[in-house]
């Protein structure tokens, strides 16, 4: 007895197999939800996954930065990656931002923070967005290095 199999079944099996295909991937470069620096347009659409009440700090979103920057208040780099599973991608600083009132944690670029011989623009657009550079955090007097629009 032969068999015989559609047309139609196979046509849907290769669809089928596609979207697995485009669906699963092993890049690891895309940040994860709990990430400083995604881009946000409200403060709940940051640090997803977490309990925004262990974040040492209160989440915002700082909107005066292009496409909004998630991120906490903090007081001192140790509230900074407190809270296990905050920073997946790297060193976190307390830095003020541009015209922003307070102290944010941010994801540092500065030279001691990051793999010996990593370029920092680099390390910034692989570890927080394509988009990002490593620049001034615009704080004045305390004034450090981040990865950010």
């Amino acid at each position: 007895m032969k068999s015989h199999i559609s047309p139609a079944a196979i046509l849907f099996a290769s669809i089928g197999c596609l979207l697995v295909v485009a669906c699963s991937s092993d890049d690891k470069s895309e940040p994860p939800a709990t990430a400083t620096g995604l881009t946000c347009s409200n403060a709940n659409q940051c640090y997803v996954g977490l309990d925004a009440a262990t974040v040492k700090g209160h989440v915002v979103c700082l909107t005066q930065l292009k496409d909004g920057y998630c991120t906490h208040t903090c007081t001192s780099d140790a509230d900074c990656c407190a809270v296990p599973g905050e920073c997946k991608h790297g060193k976190e600083v307390c830095a003020p931002v541009q015209s922003a009132e307070g102290k944010y944690c941010v994801l540092s670029c500065e030279a001691s923070n990051l793999p010996a011989g990593t370029e920092a623009t680099a390390y910034c657009q692989q570890h927080a967005n394509p988009n990002f550079t490593c620049r001034s955090t615009g704080g004045g007097s305390d004034n450090r290095k981040f990865c950010g629009p």
